[in-house]
Parts: structure tokens; sequence; C-alpha cells
């Protein structure tokens, strides 16, 4: 598990990053966005998003007011066992058959006043990615003129509210990460085990034809059992 060590101080990085970011220069981009939701939906349908991250708060609440059924492992498991087993850092919400969230019913969210933080600031990201060159840079804005309405008038105390938000999504977000890391890290020691690549990419296959697996899903501090079938 060597390769943790190289994440874990990559997170530990960014969340630096995210801290020092400038507020005045966030704001700045918030306000020229100006992005005003038209509740067109989009961002809550396959065609634009295939899953909805919970953060661990977010999964507590949503299964307080709509049931653990309406939870999901969250897809791109990081890790697979050498016992065929995949770990990943956290829920998500499940699709409807035809891949829009579902919380997404006439047109509108099904439990807007329990939405989880992702939904709540965005397009509004601050994170480091890749553009299409290979360059690595902040990227503040998620689906910029793919969905919503823009150049709206944004006041300088709600951009101030957005970005605060963002940048605390963004920490939880990476301190979530961090510390998924580090479990998997003490508990593949504990039990003698390693990541493999070659289970990992057999199981897959085999859970596409029909086959089951089992996915830890990571929540406060500790793994959780769930059984996946397609």
């Amino acid at each position: 598990m060597k390769t943790t060590c190289i994440k874990t101080d990559e997170i530990e990085h960014e969340i630096s990053g995210i801290i020092d970011f400038p507020d005045d220069r966030f704001e700045e981009i918030i306000r020229e966005v100006g992005f005003v939701c038209d509740l067109c939906g989009r961002c809550c349908t396959r065609e634009f998003n295939d899953h909805v991250f919970l953060l661990d708060d977010d999964a507590k609440r949503i299964i307080e007011v709509a049931g653990r059924e309406v939870l999901r492992p969250a897809p791109y498991y990081e890790f697979c066992d050498n016992l065929g087993r995949f770990y990943v850092m956290g829920y998500a919400l499940r699709n409807k058959s035809n891949g829009d969230c579902i919380f997404y019913l006439g047109g509108r969210c099904d439990h807007y006043a329990d939405r989880p933080e992702i939904c709540r600031i965005f397009p509004y990201m601050l994170h480091r990615e890749e553009d299409d060159e290979g360059n690595l840079d902040w990227r503040q804005i998620g689906g910029l003129n793919q969905h919503g309405l823009y150049h709206g008038e944004v006041g300088v105390e709600e951009a101030g509210k957005i970005a605060g938000n963002v940048k605390r999504y963004e920490i939880a977000f990476l301190k979530q990460k961090l510390a998924f890391l580090n479990k998997i890290e003490e508990h593949f020691k504990k039990h003698g085990l390693k990541h493999s690549q070659q289970i990992y990419d057999r199981k897959m296959r085999e859970l596409k034809c029909g086959g089951e697996i089992e996915v830890y899903v990571f929540q406060k501090g500790n793994f959780i059992k769930e059984k996946l079938s397609i």
C-alpha cells in the first residue's frame, strides 16, 4: 500500500491549496459568471451526471428522511483486495432505470430541502483538474454554459456565502478521502491484504456478466459491507 502515502500527501497539499485560494478571487469569478438556476433539471439527469456522491453527513441525513434503500456504493471503486472485495470512499444516490437521480421526479427534486451538499454548491467547484491539454490548474465552474442562466446579478454577500460553502464542501470531501485512504492502509496491513488490479478487472467483467460483488463502503470511519449486482 505504498501508493496511499503518495496520495495522502497530494490530498493534504490540495486541502492547503483550497484554504489558501483567495476568497476575493473566487467571489469575483462567481459574480462574473452570474449563474442562475432556471430549473432545467439537467444536472439531475444521466445526460449531465452519472452519480451524486454523498459526504458522510449527507448519507446520514438522507437515510433518516428517505431510507437506506435510496443509497448505493459510489461507483468507480478505488481498491480491490486480493480476495476480490472492492472498497470505495462513500455512498451515492441511486439512479432510476433511465439513469436519472432517484430524487428527480416531475422535473424537480423530490427531497430538495434535504439534497446533498454537492447539489447545493453546484456548479461552483474548486479543485485541481487537468484541462484538455493536460495542464493541471484550479477549476471553479462545472458544466459552464451547459445548463442554467449566466451573467445574472450576484451580490457581494451572496458571492461570499457561495464561496464559503464551496470551500467547506471541497475540504470535507478531501478529508473524507484522506480518512478513507488511511483506513485502507490500516485495514490491508492488519489483514495481510493488497490491492490487485488483475482481480479488480476480472471481478468487474464477472459483474457485467450477471455476477455479484462485495463492496466495502467507507462511512464515519468504518467499512460497511454491501453486495452489488447489475
